[in-house]
C-alpha cells in the first residue's frame, strides 16, 4: 500500500520558501519559522502572497513534489510539477471511453451511485445523532429526504444517457442541500445554510464547504496524476479549458463523507463560528486566516484517520482513498475490472 505523504499548506502572507540541502525552509521577515525534510512531502500548496525560490521549484520538480498556487481566497491559480508520468496507453483508453457514450455512462452511473449513497449516509447519520432533539418539521424533512435519495439511487441502477444521469444528480443535490441546514446544530443565525452558493460563496457555511472542496480537488487531482490518468478529461463533468474535470468527477464521491461531514463537525463543535469569516463588498463571504489554519489542521487530522474501504475490505487511512479510487478507475479502464467500484461510506 502506498504510504501517505504530507501535503504542506502555506498560508502565511509574505512567506519565503527556499531549499537548504534536502530540507524546505520557510522564512518570514528573515526569521526561520519552519524546516521540513523534503522526502516527507508530496505537495506544497501556497495561499496568497507566498514566494518560492527558483532552486526550490526545480528541486521539487525533480523529486516529484508538486507546487500548487491558490489565491488568498482559495481559487486555483497555477501548478508547477516535473515530467508527467502518465501511461500513454491508459490515457488513450480514458479518451476513447469519454467518447463512447454507453461506456462513459456506465462510469458516471457508478460515480453517482457512490455520491448519492454517501449523501444519504450524511442525512441518516444526522437523524441518528440529532433526531430526538430536532423539531418535528425538521425531522420529517430529513426522513423524507432520506427516502427520496434512496429512490433516486434506485433509478440510477437503470441504464440511461449521461445527460439523464446528470439530471438525477441535480435532483439529489437539490434534495440533499435542501435539508443541510437541519444538520447545523448551533443557534447562531450567521451560520445558517440557505442553499448552496459558490463563485462566490455568500454565507459562512458555503465559504467553509467551498474551501474544503478546494482541498479535496487538489488531493484528487494529485491521485489521478499518480496513477497516470489525465485529470483534465472527465466523464461526468464536461471538458472545459483549465478545469480538472476528472478530478471533479472523483471529488463527487468524497464530498459528503469527507467535506460535508467535516464542515458540520467544525460548525457544531464551534471550532469555526461567525467571527471567523469576512464579508466582502461584492457579497462574498470568505474564511479569515486563523480559520483557514483551523480547517487545514482538522482536514489533515481527518486524513490520518482510518476507515474500512468497502471494496478492499480493509482499513485504510482516509488520505489514501483518492489514490485507491484512482487506481480502481485505472484498473477498470485497462479491463481488469468489469465496472468501476465507487466509494461508499459505511
Amino acid at each position: 500500500m502506498r504510504r501517505q505523504l504530507n501535503t504542506v499548506y502555506v498560508t502565511t502572507e509574505g512567506a519565503w520558501l527556499r531549499k537548504d540541502g534536502e530540507n524546505i525552509v520557510m522564512e518570514v521577515e528573515g526569521e526561520t519559522r519552519a524546516r521540513l525534510p523534503a522526502h516527507m512531502l508530496e505537495s506544497l500548496v501556497c495561499f496568497g502572497r507566498v514566494l518560492v525560490s527558483p532552486p526550490l521549484l526545480g528541486y521539487c520538480a525533480e523529486q516529484g513534489i508538486s507546487v500548487c498556487y491558490l489565491s488568498h481566497n482559495g481559487k486555483f491559480l497555477a501548478r508547477v510539477e516535473g515530467p508527467v508520468s502518465g501511461n500513454v496507453l491508459l490515457r488513450r483508453e480514458q479518451y476513447r471511453r469519454t467518447d463512447d457514450a454507453p461506456r462513459c455512462a456506465g462510469i458516471v452511473r457508478n460515480l453517482l451511485i457512490g455520491k448519492i449513497h454517501n449523501q444519504r449516509a450524511v442525512v441518516s447519520r444526522g437523524l441518528r445523532d440529532y433526531g430526538d432533539d430536532l423539531p418535528t418539521q425538521a425531522r420529517d424533512a430529513l426522513i423524507h429526504t432520506d427516502k427520496r435519495l434512496k429512490r433516486i439511487g434506485v433509478r440510477l441502477l437503470a441504464e440511461a444517457p449521461v445527460d439523464i444521469l446528470r439530471g438525477l444528480e441535480g435532483e439529489a443535490a437539490q434534495a440533499y442541500f435542501g435539508v443541510f441546514d437541519h444538520l447545523i446544530r448551533v443557534p447562531d443565525a450567521a451560520m445558517r445554510f440557505a442553499g448552496r452558493s459558490r463563485r462566490p460563496p455568500t454565507d459562512a457555511a458555503n465559504a467553509l464547504l467551498s474551501f474544503l472542496y478546494t482541498l479535496l480537488t487538489h488531493d484528487c487531482r494529485s491521485a489521478l496524476e499518480t496513477v497516470g490518468l489525465d485529470p483534465a478529461v472527465g466523464f461526468l463533468h464536461r471538458d472545459r479549458p483549465g478545469r480538472p474535470s476528472l478530478a471533479l468527477d472523483l471529488v463527487e464521491e468524497f464530498r459528503p463523507a469527507f467535506a460535508d461531514r467535516l464542515a458540520l463537525s467544525l460548525i457544531n463543535r464551534k471550532q469555526v463560528s461567525a467571527r471567523h469569516f469576512t464579508h466582502m463588498d461584492n457579497g462574498a463571504v470568505l474564511l479569515k486566516d486563523d480559520a483557514r489554519k483551523t480547517v487545514l489542521t482538522a482536514y489533515q487530522e481527518r486524513k490520518r484517520e482510518q476507515l474500512r474501504h468497502a471494496f478492499l475490505d480493509e482499513k485504510v487511512e482516509i488520505g489514501l482513498f483518492p489514490v485507491i479510487q484512482a487506481q480502481l478507475l485505472a484498473r477498470h479502464l485497462r479491463g481488469d475490472l468489469d465496472a468501476y467500484p465507487p466509494f461508499v461510506w459505511k
